[in-house]
């Protein structure tokens, strides 16, 4: 029964030429009289249905369709259904009938027969198939009962049968997890891969060109007499190093590194993210900054709490569409939360009038890849990233939200003292000459850095000699033997690390400076220590006091 037939042809004799066929062809084949008595053909069971579309219209289908919605799991039934060819397309009742059928393969007559075979074939060996995952799901629960028979009886089986169950779906769940977090790390490395190249690279042009800028524009201010040009040009400046730091923090979006541990003046960084945050949100929003009168010090990373604060700017952002209220504040608090070792902490919190969420939404925000904003509007990683930012530093990460009241998502940070007095960076100090003359050697690619370095190394009475690439200035390295070099990071051919490692080979105790205007220093790092790095954009006191520090 399982292997048969079922026709279904209600015009002239093709219900009977289609049963002599597929007789011929060595198959058992029952012709029906109508949708219905289809239907309960199938119930006593059939391999596939041979149908002609004519028929399917001119037929009551809704026994046969309650069939098709009762199949077991495993059952896909196969219909072959024959058409008439038509000139245009056809209708969408047409369509509908068929689709509704599920497991369609749709025939255009005239057909040959061996088509029609085929056809058949095709359809009792996918039919086939079905019984097989049948027989393997019976067999399945026939090994189950057995067992909860086997273990019903025998206690100290379903004693030991449980333990062991136990420890397989811990080890199970650790998987799981473990391949979760594999599965995010991949896709958040795959997102992050494309932007971070294309910010690195802009960067480094960026960079590049606000070294250059900032440099002569401090020259400017060093060489000019008169009084006006000064300020002028320290009006640029300033100007340069609000870029220097926009920059900075787009470039948070794809760091990588592992996080920084210092103190950081939270008061200070919040104040100084105010340009890039009414940029990121536009005009319809205030933003209200009420920050610690008596300072808030924290032990963070401070490019990744900035990334931290800006995701969740973007996120009350897009809580309020019609704009609203934004506020940041700072605090220090004491632990109150179970979650939190005991201690002081700086806690930052950005608060909004938007839409809110309700409790069951809450208590997932945290959760990777989960995000409530429409398809393409967000990966569902900002909250995870911040909880992450967080829990990295020693601290934790909150959420209170209500809807139609706004959420306030609060960091908790632990404090740290603030560092001593530094002394204040000034454009207009005159540098100190040094007592000799050392030689160093300046290799990089972008002729107007190369100007600056060179004319400032010259002015604070240094030999200078200069390349414009890796392998250049490895060649003026044999002779010239200098006690210092400079070398940029991205340079075509050669990049700084490849010249960095061929340097070694030739003066092994050669100081080393490795200028970079990248963000993941992941790679600078594996050949120089942080403090023989220089990062662009620079000024001349800051190369004034690498280069003293690289020599010593």
């Amino acid at each position: 029964m399982e292997e048969r037939i079922l026709l279904l042809a209600l015009r002239g004799r093709d219900a009977q030429v289609m049963e002599e066929l597929l007789t011929r062809l060595g198959h058992q084949a029952t012709i029906c009289a109508s949708g219905d008595a289809m239907a309960d053909a199938l119930i006593d069971g059939a391999g596939a249905a041979l149908l002609t579309e004519e028929s399917l219209a001119e037929t009551e289908t809704q026994r046969l369709g309650r069939w098709l919605e009762r199949q077991p799991p495993w059952s896909d039934f196969p219909f072959i259904v024959l058409a008439t060819k038509r000139a245009g397309r056809r209708p969408d009742a047409a369509l509908r009938l068929i689709r509704a059928l599920g497991n369609v393969v749709l025939l255009e007559r005239p057909l040959h027969r061996e088509t029609l075979a085929s056809a058949v074939d095709s359809a009792l060996r996918g039919r086939r198939r079905q019984y097989e995952t049948r027989r393997h799901l019976q067999a399945l629960h026939q090994a189950e009962d057995s067992l909860r028979g086997l273990n019903a009886r025998l206690e100290d089986r379903i004693a030991e049968r449980t333990r062991a169950l136990a420890r397989a779906n811990d080890q199970l769940m650790q998987e799981i997890a473990e391949r979760e977090r594999a599965q995010a790390a991949l896709m958040q490395s795959q997102k992050m891969e494309a932007v971070g190249q294309l910010t690195g690279g802009i960067a480094h042009d960026f960079n590049n060109l606000l070294t250059v800028i900032g440099g002569n524009l401090e020259l400017i201010q060093r060489r000019a007499a008169n009084e006006r040009i000064v300020v002028l040009a320290d009006y640029a400046s300033q100007a340069v190093d609000r870029a220097a730091k926009l920059i900075r923090q787009l470039l948070a979006f794809s760091r990588t590194q592992r996080l920084t541990l210092k103190p950081v003046d939270i008061n200070g960084l919040v104040g100084g993210m105010s340009d890039l945050l009414a940029r990121t949100i536009g005009p319809l929003f205030a933003v209200e900054m009420s920050l610690d009168p008596g300072g808030a010090w924290a032990l963070a990373d401070a490019n990744q709490v900035e990334l931290a604060i800006l995701n969740l700017v973007i996120n009350a952002r897009d809580a309020m569409p019609d704009g609203g209220a934004l506020k940041i504040t700072s605090r220090r608090r004491t632990a109150a939360d179970a979650s939190l070792r005991q201690g002081d902490y700086v806690v930052v919190q950005v608060s909004d009038s938007g839409v809110g969420m309700p409790p069951q939404v809450v208590d997932r925000v945290f959760e990777p890849f989960f995000t409530t904003k429409a398809i393409g509007k967000g990966t569902g990683l900002g909250l995870s990233q911040v909880y992450g930012i967080a829990q990295q530093s020693g601290g934790a990460a909150f959420v209170e939200s209500a809807e139609g009241v706004g959420t306030t998502v609060s960091i908790w940070l632990p404090i740290a003292e603030a560092p001593g007095e530094v002394e204040a960076e000034g454009h207009g100090a005159a540098p100190q000459r040094p007592a000799r003359h050392e030689r160093i050697l300046v290799i990089e690619d972008d002729p107007g850095v190369r100007r600056f370095i060179v004319e400032c190394l010259q002015m604070l009475g240094y030999a200078v000699d200069e390349a414009a690439h890796g392998r250049e200035g490895l060649t003026r390295l044999r002779a010239a033997r200098p006690e210092l070099l400079i070398v940029d990071f991205a340079m075509p051919g050669m990049n700084g690390v490849e010249v960095v490692n061929a340097a070694r080979a030739v003066a092994p105790g050669l100081p080393i400076l490795l200028a970079t205007g990248y963000a993941d220093m992941e790679a600078v790092h594996s050949v120089v220590d942080p403090g023989q790095v220089l990062r662009k954009p620079f000024q001349i006191r800051d190369l004034e006091t690498a280069v003293r520090g690289a020599l010593g």
